[in-house]
């Protein structure tokens, strides 16, 4: 195994230092879903996660993992929302300092969390490249440890809870769904997996990691157009190489099918989710022949929707 990627005794690690302080989420079922998709569905609900997503799991084992010496000069990342409020929440329950650098264009009510956690947030354009740059500026200033939304193999490890909780409730399962955008998620979920085949779920406008599989490089030049605002970072090398060595299935939704995916979730299992995560439900039904009559265990990966901008 390649040094630098975190395993599944990481992902063990994670669960036990943020046990104290993440939430241990519902699995739900609902009948009719599996009835239209053919399949046992189990869905592991990190919309009622703290902060209202997943990202919590990573950026509280990240927050944790630091050294006393190093941990009161705080956190810096750069995140469109849900990375940014959960570690802002995260670093609160340590006490020490968070900046985030969010791009212009951002979700105001994910802005509005940042800030409510405690965060200082500072503003950028909206490229990867103006985020990084401003993300190291701050680092430099403040010398606080840069906790980066998916890259960060404490993240990764911290992610593929999610999935562990999921799997120790359920038991074996035939298949995983997780979002797939920077990645974080999807490699986290192929380590807690260990050999349950995993599949992303991708908006067919960030379509970069499907596109990274099947031409065997890392494609990086793209320009996401999609409404799911939390897959449109570029996936990291790290989480790529994780992908590619534990054979991850790449799976592409359009928005049209992700959003009725998503009324369909709150609809039929009446609870309140993000575009983003509802790429699962998506593919499942776009892409039954894997699935059918099979268990399968899908992650909804968080429920911070802007309820003044529905995209229905």
């Amino acid at each position: 195994m390649t040094p630098d990627l975190p395993g599944f005794d990481d992902v063990l690690a994670a669960a036990a230092r943020i046990a104290p302080h993440a939430r241990r989420t519902p699995v739900l079922r609902s009948r009719s879903l599996d009835a239209l998709a053919g399949a046992e569905l189990h869905f592991k609900c990190e919309n009622f996660q703290r902060s209202g997503a997943f990202k919590f799991r990573g950026a509280c084992n990240a927050v944790w993992s630091l050294d006393e010496a190093v941990a009161p000069r705080g956190v810096v990342t750069h995140s469109s929302g849900n990375h940014g409020a959960a570690l802002a929440l995260a670093a609160r329950s340590r006490g020490i300092p968070a900046h985030v650098v969010v791009p212009e264009g951002a979700v105001l009510s994910k802005l509005a969390a940042i800030e409510a956690y405690g965060a200082v947030l500072h503003r950028c354009a909206p490229t990867i490249a103006a985020r990084e740059a401003a993300a190291a500026r701050v680092q430099e200033e403040t010398g606080a440890t840069l906790v980066h939304p998916y890259t960060d193999p404490r993240v990764i490890a911290g992610q593929g809870t999610a999935a562990l909780e999921l799997l120790d409730e359920t038991g074996p399962l035939d298949a995983l769904l997780a979002p797939l955008g920077g990645g974080g998620l999807a490699s986290g979920t192929l380590l807690a997996a260990r050999g349950t085949p995993v599949f992303g779920a991708e908006p067919a406008g960030a379509a970069e990691t499907f596109e990274s599989l099947r031409q065997n490089r890392h494609v990086t030049d793209f320009t996401p157009d999609t409404v799911c605002d939390g897959l449109r970072g570029t996936v990291g090398a790290i989480n790529l190489a994780i992908m590619r060595r534990d054979g991850l299935q790449a799976l592409v939704v359009t928005d049209a099918e992700t959003v009725a995916a998503m009324r369909l979730a709150w609809a039929r299992l009446k609870i309140i989710i993000e575009p983003s995560c509802a790429t699962v439900l998506a593919a499942v039904l776009r892409y039954p022949e894997p699935f059918a009559g099979r268990r399968i265990g899908l992650i909804l990966s968080g429920g911070n929707v802007d309820l003044a901008a529905l995209p229905w």
